[in-house]
């Protein structure tokens, strides 16, 4: 990308409130300077996207996305945030449900037992280095999940928080998906 053109994509990014989300979007990956990991890695990137497969599988899809979107709202990755929330609705989730996922604990009243006990072992798995995963969120996720399925979780834990440092690292914009 030459030069004018970056300077023409900030430009129209910077006036965002004046542009429609299209637009907005266009500007903005048209001025995105780093690399395609899928294209520069894809060994790793298909790697990746078998592991992630196979993490959510056997698990409940509207499990998936809560935990795929709390890991991402924790890494402010408003990419993989934006392309999960999507999914969700897509599966049918309630729209009071993903507005609340972010201060579950405050709405419990709108998640079972078991998607808060996911919900607890995200946060502590996401944030490992504020405190390791704490003896009582194991236990209560133990509760919940039989050894196979708490294993998913945990891989599935695992690589959303891989693909939320991959988009962040790589500048990903929020409103595209490659998936497409």
């Amino acid at each position: 990308m030459d030069h004018t053109t970056t300077n023409t994509a900030t430009a129209l990014i910077d006036a965002g409130a004046a542009l429609d989300p299209a637009t907005a979007i266009a500007a903005a990956e048209a001025a995105r300077t780093r690399l395609d990991f899928g294209r520069s890695a894809r060994p790793a990137f298909r790697a990746l996207i078998g592991f992630d497969a196979a993490a959510r599988e056997g698990l409940d899809p509207a499990l998936v996305e809560l935990i795929q979107i709390r890991a991402s709202h924790l890494n402010h990755c408003a990419y993989c945030l934006h392309m999960h929330t999507n999914d969700a609705r897509k599966a049918g989730e309630s729209e009071d449900r993903l507005h609340l996922v972010a201060v579950w604990r405050e709405a419990r009243h709108f998640y079972t037992e078991r998607e808060q006990a996911a919900l607890a072992l995200t946060e502590a798995l996401t944030l490992v280095a504020d405190g390791g995963v704490p003896d009582d969120v194991y236990a209560e996720a133990a509760a919940h999940f039989d050894e196979p399925e708490l294993a998913q979780v945990i891989a599935l834990i695992c690589a959303i928080n891989t693909w939320n440092r991959v988009a962040l690292a790589t500048a990903k914009v929020a409103g595209t998906d490659e998936r497409r």
